[in-house]
């Protein structure tokens, strides 16, 4: 793959904790990062924010204010992993959600970060995630979370539930599975936006996506 859009789970990212930043989980996903990156493959990165706050956290403050304070988490969390990253020998550069300037980053060899989501409430950094990989012309999402792939159920509620080797992205919007959020989804078919979805927990998840050799979900336009 010559440029993809990783979207890193916040939650992931915490480790057994779930809360804030488990340092050997994000030093073990930079190393990832820096071995695609290393191949040749240009990297751009969202982050979510739910190891600190997510939208529907408090149920006394107003859905805006909310929203806010999750945009702020994933400026903490890009802000984090970008310095490791750069700890491990990466040229980085961290996007606010008003980007320009992405070609010229590229093309001097650095990791992407866009922070801060869409830079508007109601919107997840599932949306942020399909909208910079658009904006980049990415030729895929890479879809790294707590769960291992694409399930027909939840399955944290459902033991018996069934993951998907593969999936339309058709099905995925028509059955609302819980890839992404909907209007995510919705996005994705309409830009005709392919996606890995795998657990970030696996040994070498990432690095495997880029190759081809992943046990997630494969979802395709």
């Amino acid at each position: 793959m010559k440029r993809i859009l990783l979207k890193l789970s916040g939650e992931a990212l915490a480790g057994a904790e779930k809360k804030g930043f488990d340092e050997a989980t994000v030093i073990a996903v930079a190393k990832q990062i820096r071995a695609v990156a290393e191949e040749g493959t240009q990297i751009g990165i969202v982050i979510g924010g739910g190891n600190f706050w997510r939208g529907r956290t408090s149920e006394t403050i107003n859905r805006n204010k909310a929203d806010q304070i999750g945009m702020l988490a994933t400026v903490m969390n890009c802000i984090y992993v970008s310095d490791i990253c750069r700890y491990l020998g990466l040229k980085t550069e961290i996007f606010t959600p008003f980007v320009c300037g992405v070609e010229e980053a590229f093309a001097e060899g650095k990791i992407l970060f866009f922070a801060g989501g869409t830079g508007h409430p109601y919107f997840s950094t599932d949306t942020a995630t399909v909208l910079r990989a658009v904006e980049i012309e990415a030729e895929a999402i890479l879809l790294a979370k707590a769960v291992d792939g694409i399930y027909d159920s939840d399955p944290k509620l459902n033991p018996n539930a069934v993951k998907y080797d593969e999936i339309s992205i058709e099905e995925v919007v028509d059955k609302k599975l819980a890839a992404m959020d909907l209007t995510a989804s919705i996005m994705c078919l309409e830009q005709k936006m392919p996606m890995l979805v795998f657990g970030l927990e696996e040994e070498n998840s990432i690095v495997n996506a880029v190759h081809g050799k992943f046990t997630g979900t494969k979802v395709t336009v």
